[in-house]
This record gives structure tokens, C-alpha cells and sequence, in this order.
């Protein structure tokens, strides 16, 4: 019976969160849709990471084992479109992340199926897989369905889905897929760590963040100086960060991180990109100050302020001083 595929992404070795939050989206379609559920576990040496994956709904953990340390895409993308055809999965799940969307697409193509990225959320109608989306830049939801389908490649948003409790009882098997046809088109040369901070925004119970908005890297002193008067640690979206008027380490995001224990997040000049989204929409209390009505971050803030946020920096700036 067709079923359903994850494919597990890990780094250097370590499962990835997204990992288990795709697990359980997985377990939650596999109750609407019916289909066994397994988890595709590629990598070097990764029969010890396995076991972490045998989680209530999995039936099957596969471990394919290529001899390649470092993610490569077109490798990834061969044994993924093997084992799919080969367990002749309805639908497989990837990660919405860089390296899933490397491949992502080209299995898709390689499989004849129906295809969505960044999705939110998953149902079933008629039988049929129904995936939900963002769309114009987060200002709308978009179901997407596969008509004549017989295979869907989805790729999931992080921090979106709930990760399963307990454990289960999978099998766990090694799957060899012959890749040496596959063409070297690439050199893995080194892998960078992000540069060390004395601080982690991840574990920031208050984040005050800054976006494009803010206009130019001279501003940003005055926003690191507000943050320090208010009891908050300074973070900034990604352009901030590309732009070289914070470090990396400032990042909340998709390619940045996410804020784990932030209570209360005040974004100040943030538009609400859905990279952005991913490291903050789930936290408790966010409060959005933006010159545009229609931001996307308005839809996930519980309190919004259409204000210019040096209008509100000089308010903030009153209030503590």
C-alpha cells in the first residue's frame, strides 16, 4: 500500500529538529489518509541516529548509507526518488530548509508529482492530500491540491508542526541505493561555525528586533542602546544581518535563529517574511511596529502599532528613561 515518506535531514551527523516536527505531521496525515509511515534517514554513518527516530506512528525507520560526510544534493536526490519509487510512497515530506529545498524540487520533477514548498499545513479531502501555504508575501493562505497526482513532494516549515512523545515500535533497516552513477558536480571544501557571540538570542526570555526599516547601519547603535535601557537583547531580521550592520549571531530566522524561550518579542521595522517567521511566530506576546497596515507580521502579532518606529524608539526612549 503507497504511504508515506520522511525524509529526516541531520548535520554533520546530529538529527535536526525538523526532523521529528515532520514525524509528527507525517503521523497526523497518516491518520487521515491511512498508508504506512518511513522515516528515510540518509547520511555516512547514521545507524546510531536511527533509533531516535523510532516514533509512535513510524512503521519503518530506513538508513541508506552513502559515503558522502556532507550534505550533496544531487546524492540526496538520487537515493530519495530510489526509495520512493521503490516503497512506492504517495507522498514525501522534506524539510523547508537549504538543504531540502536543494533537491526538493528535482525529486519532485523526477517523480512526476505534484509539488508544494513552505508549507504550514496538511489535510485530506476526498481521499486527497491538500497542502497550505503563504502566498503574495504572507498576506494570504493558499490550499493547494494535486488532481491526478499519484505522488506529492511536499517541503514543510520548521517550527511549525508538533514533534511526537514516546516511542514507538519501527523496524529499522539499512537500504543500500547504488549513487556512484551519480555525477560529482560539486566540492564540499570546509564547513564554517557562525562566529561565537557572548550571548545567544535563543535563550532571550525578550527580544527587541530590528528590520530594513530601521534605513541605514549608523541607526543601529541607538537600537542596541534601547534594548539595553528596556531589559531586552538586540536581534534583527535577516537583511540586518546581510547588510553587516549586526552580526550573524543577531539573526532570528529561517538561516538565523530561532527564539526558543523568548516571552515577548517587540519587532520594530520587521515586514513579516516567512524565513523571518519561522524563528518567532510561535512565541507568546509580539508586538509589531510597522508603517504598513498590510505586513504579514501583523497577522501573527497580538499587538500592532502603525506607527514610524523612530516615532516609537523616541516613546520607548521617554517611558525608560
Amino acid at each position: 500500500m503507497a504511504g508515506i515518506l520522511v525524509v529526516a535531514e541531520q548535520l554533520k551527523g546530529e538529527l535536526r529538529d525538523v526532523s521529528f516536527e515532520l514525524v509528527g505531521a507525517a503521523s497526523e496525515l497518516k491518520a487521515r489518509v491511512g498508508g504506512p509511515l518511513q522515516v528515510l534517514l540518509v547520511g555516512d554513518d547514521m545507524q546510531g541516529a536511527a533509533p531516535r527516530l523510532n516514533l509512535p506512528g513510524v512503521d519503518k525507520v530506513l538508513v541508506a548509507a552513502v559515503d558522502a560526510p556532507h550534505f550533496d544534493a544531487l546524492v540526496f536526490e538520487e537515493v530519495v526518488c530510489r526509495v520512493a519509487a521503490q516503497e512506492q510512497a504517495r507522498a514525501v515530506l522534506l524539510p523547508h530548509s537549504v538543504n531540502g529545498m536543494a533537491s526538493a524540487a528535482a525529486i519532485a520533477a523526477r517523480l512526476g508529482a505534484g509539488f508544494a514548498s513552505d508549507v504550514f499545513g496538511l489535510d485530506e479531502d476526498g481521499g486527497e492530500i491538500v497542502a497550505t501555504r503563504s502566498g503574495y508575501g504572507g498576506k494570504v493562505q493558499i490550499e493547494v491540491s494535486f488532481p491526478g497526482k499519484p505522488v506529492v513532494v511536499l517541503a514543510l516549515r520548521g517550527a511549525t508542526f508538533a514533534k511526537p512523545e514516546g516511542a514507538g515500535s519501527a523496524a529499522i533497516e539499512s537500504r543500500a541505493v547504488d549513487v556512484s552513477g551519480v555525477a560529482q558536480r560539486a566540492t564540499h571544501l570546509e564547513y564554517r561555525e557562525a562566529p561565537p557571540a557572548d550571548f545567544d538570542i535563543s535563550k532571550s526570555d525578550f527580544l527587541l528586533s530590528i528590520g530594513r526599516g530601521v534605513g541605514e547601519g549608523d541607526k543601529v547603535p541607538r537600537f542596541k542602546t534601547l534594548a539595553e535601557r528596556v531589559g531586552a537583547t538586540l536581534s534583527c531580521s535577516r537583511p540586518v544581518a546581510d547588510a553587516g550592520w549586526l552580526p550573524k549571531p543577531h539573526q532570528v530566522g529561517q538561516s538565523g535563529k530561532v527564539a526558543a524561550s523568548c516571552k515577548l518579542y517587540l519587532a520594530l521595522g520587521i515586514s513579516g517574511a516567512v524565513q523571518h517567521l519561522f524563528g518567532m511566530k510561535h512565541i507568546e506576546t509580539i508586538i509589531a511596529v510597522n508603517t504598513d497596515p498590510d505586513a504579514p507580521i501583523f497577522k501573527y502579532a497580538h499587538y500592532g502599532v502603525c506607527i514610524d518606529l523612530f516615532e516609537f524608539a523616541d516613546a520607548l526612549e521617554k517611558q525608560f528613561n
